[in-house]
Formats: C-alpha cells, sequence, structure tokens
C-alpha cells in the first residue's frame, strides 16, 4: 500500500504540475489518502468544517466587502488625488502617488489583490499616458499591492493570528514598520526609475489644490483612523472592526459622496463574495489536508530534522526563508500558513522564538510571494490591468523584490525591526 505521506507529498506535487487548480489539487490528494489509508470520511468532513468556523476568520469576507465599497465609491480615487498633491511634482512623481496611495488604502482594505486593483486601476494608465515603460508601471503596481497584507488590518495577519493561535492585534503591529519600509524603497526605486526613463516633471500642486484635496478626500483618510484606532483603542475587535469599516464605507458612499447606488451593491456583494469564497474554499481544503499531514505527523518530524541538522537558530531562520520564498512563488499564501502552520509553531518553539516576531517573518515572506513571479496573485490583476504578458512584468520587478527580500533579512534578524512599535506602546 502506498503510505499517505508520498500521496500527500508525491500526489500533491503530481497534481500541480498537471495544472490541477490549487484548491482541487488540495482536495483530490486529501480524498485520495482518506480512500486509501481507510480513514473514516465523516472525520475528515468535520475538520474541513470546523477549519472555517472561527469567529475571526469573520474578518475576511468583511474586509473583502469594505474594499470593494471604498473602491465603488470613489474613495481609492480620493485617495490618490490627496497623495497626487503631494509628491507629483517630484522625480517620479506618479509612481510614488501610487505607492502611497497604495499605503493608505492598504490600511482600509487588508488584501494584496484588492489594493493592486484599487489602485492600479487608475495609476497604471496614468503612468503610461505620462511616459513610463508600461511594464514599469504595472510591476509598480503589483509591488505596492503586497502592502495590502503589511499595513494593518491584514487579511494575512488574521490568518495566522487563528493557525498559530496568537494576537491578531500585535500581530497587525508587527509587520507595520516592514510595510512602511517595504513602501520607501519602493518610492527609492521610483525615482531611480525616472530618472533613468527621462520622465519629465509634473507641475508642482498649489495651495489651492491641495486644501481641496484634502477637503475632498478627509472621508477617505478618516478610514484608517477608525478602523485602526478602534482596534488599538480597544473599542473594537480586528472582527468588529471589518463590520464597521464596512458599514463607514456604505455611509460615506451613498450619504456623503453619494456615488453608490442600491442597483449597484449586488455587484459589489457577489465581487467580494468570489474572492472570500475562493479564499475560504483554500483555507477549509488546506484545513483537511493539514489535518492528513499532522496525523502523518510531518510537522513534528520536520521540526525534529531541523532542530537535529539545523543548531544555529540564524541558519535555520535563512533555510525557511529561503524555502518559503520559493513555495510562497508558487503556492497560495493562505494554504502555506495553515498547511505549515503546525510545523513553524513547532520550529519556533523548540528555538525559543517569540511567536509575533516569527508571525510578522511568515506575513512579510507570503505577502512578497503575491507578487513573485511565477503565480504571486498580484501578477495576475497587474496584467489584467496593464494587458501584458507575464514575461514583460516579471522582467521589470526585480529591483522591486530585491528590495523586499532585503526588508524581509531585517525582519527576520533585527527582532526590534517588527517588535520596536509594540515596545513603545507597551503592547507584550
Amino acid at each position: 500500500m502506498v503510505q499517505p505521506a508520498w500521496i500527500l507529498s508525491v500526489g500533491f506535487g503530481v497534481l500541480m504540475v498537471l495544472g490541477v487548480p490549487f484548491g482541487f489539487a488540495l482536495v483530490l490528494t486529501t480524498i485520495l489518502v482518506v480512500v486509501t489509508a481507510d480513514i473514516d470520511g465523516m472525520l475528515l468532513a468535520q475538520t474541513l468544517i470546523a477549519g472555517t468556523q472561527s469567529f475571526s476568520l469573520l474578518a475576511i469576507p468583511f474586509f473583502m466587502l469594505a474594499g470593494e465599497i471604498m473602491s465603488a465609491g470613489g474613495l481609492s480615487a480620493r485617495l490618490v488625488n490627496v497623495a497626487s498633491v503631494f509628491v507629483r511634482h517630484l522625480r517620479g512623481g506618479l509612481g510614488q502617488v501610487t505607492i502611497l496611495a497604495a499605503v493608505v488604502f492598504a490600511a482600509i482594505s487588508g488584501s494584496a489583490p484588492a489594493t493592486t486593483a484599487a489602485i492600479g486601476s487608475i495609476m497604471i494608465p496614468a503612468m503610461a499616458a505620462r511616459g513610463y515603460d508600461r511594464a514599469f508601471a504595472a510591476a509598480l503596481a503589483v509591488s505596492a499591492g503586497v502592502l495590502g497584507p503589511m499595513i494593518p488590518p491584514s487579511i494575512a495577519g488574521v490568518i495566522w493570528g487563528v493557525v498559530a493561535e496568537q494576537s491578531i492585534a500585535r500581530l497587525f503591529l508587527s509587520t507595520v514598520v516592514p510595510g512602511l519600509a517595504i513602501a520607501a524603497g519602493l518610492l527609492v526605486i521610483c525615482w531611480w526609475q525616472a530618472r533613468k526613463q527621462g520622465i519629465p516633471l509634473e507641475p508642482r500642486a498649489s495651495r489651492a489644490e491641495i486644501l481641496q484635496a484634502l477637503r475632498d478626500g478627509k472621508w477617505a483618510l478618516l478610514t484608517p483612523v477608525i478602523v485602526l484606532g478602534g482596534i488599538y483603542g480597544g473599542a473594537f475587535t480586528p472582527t468588529e472592526a471589518a463590520v464597521v469599516s464596512c458599514v463607514y464605507g456604505l455611509f460615506v458612499g451613498f450619504v456623503v459622496e453619494r456615488r453608490l447606488s442600491l442597483r449597484e451593491l449586488p455587484g459589489i456583494v457577489v465581487s467580494a463574495m468570489r474572492v472570500t469564497t475562493i479564499v475560504m474554499f483554500i483555507i477549509a481544503a488546506s484545513g483537511g489536508f493539514g489535518f492528513l499531514v499532522a496525523q502523518e505527523q510531518v510537522a513534528a518530524k520536520g521540526a525534529a530534522w531541523l532542530a537535529t541538522h539545523l543548531e544555529e537558530k540564524w541558519l535555520m531562520l535563512l533555510v525557511l526563508n529561503l524555502a518559503f520564498f520559493v513555495v510562497a512563488a508558487v503556492m497560495d499564501e493562505i494554504a502555506i500558513m495553515v498547511i505549515f502552520g503546525p510545523m513553524l509553531m513547532a520550529i519556533a518553539s523548540r528555538f525559543g522564538l517569540d511567536p509575533i516576531h516569527f508571525g510578522a517573518m511568515i506575513v512579510t515572506n507570503v505577502s512578497i510571494g503575491m507578487a513573485a513571479p511565477p503565480i504571486g496573485y498580484c501578477l495576475f490583476v497587474g496584467m489584467a490591468i496593464s494587458n501584458l504578458p507575464l514575461g514583460r512584468i516579471a522582467r521589470a520587478i526585480w529591483p522591486q523584490v530585491a528590495w523586499m527580500l532585503v526588508v524581509l533579512f531585517l525582519t527576520t534578524y533585527v527582532p526590534a525591526f517588527s517588535l520596536g512599535i509594540q515596545a513603545l506602546l507597551g503592547r507584550h
């Protein structure tokens, strides 16, 4: 009889090579193990359902919906306009607008694909029209999308908090500095590329334009203040914050901006449900797969092997980062966290790693994977907006990915880099 561990590894790998969609590959592999190993199917079904029943996971559909509502309500355009009046006159100004707008929108949606779509749909055509190489414009929007899970609130942070049973609010704080560091590096890359491409400078915004942009964008700028202020002020949990952001988005869209109509709501909800369904399906499928991985003691064996062969903590972290960067480039980040979560937490425990610091490293790594070729989600969003093939965007994105890896190195080996804000706020 074929060992379940071989089916889980080799069988899953073969299905992926054959091009079977990721979630279905997980399900088919799981079913094959259940059938061949004579495992009670009811037990597995209960595991699949239990994996999606966490209250904290409710934040995912609501943050997805909030992003859709605010994009449809025009708040993303307001954010772009506010960023534009402050930096458009700098070298590479439109590219810098893309980054700054993504930072603020990331604090609303928590999703990398949503951030890429909302900001990229406005900025990629605008940059191309002003002389930027279209592939670079798309690569920049894709890179900016990575800020979605880095700047709180973060859907990846919610998932890792559930998997690792850690404080989601503390995980949110742990990726703020890495996220801002990535944004700072992207601003420098914009300046360098604009100078290299000979992009002309934009006119400086007048004082009247700046004041008008701030007046028009005040409701959009208040969103992260309300959401994050409520979380860290103790007014509501991250899950409740997701609901608050939806209600706020509806209020602004219907009452203040008046760009939303009841006729649009079904389409907005369906769009959010479509993405949420994919996410939750992968979580459920990963839960069943992860249950079998745990039953075969793959996590415990993997942790024991690393502890035996890699005695130095710095070397273990290096190997983990390299392995997960490669895996994140070809595998869904949600499945990575759900499937490998038990093994990762066992490793963290064996080496005495702070679980929040370790979580910041994992979230940063899988976030970068969303922009890394060949199958990062944000890449496909950028392809759809720019109408460019994957190869052109992949060639243009390497400087951004290289900088993100530098930030990952700092996050991994300098704990204060990710935990410093918590220390300042007295959150331990």
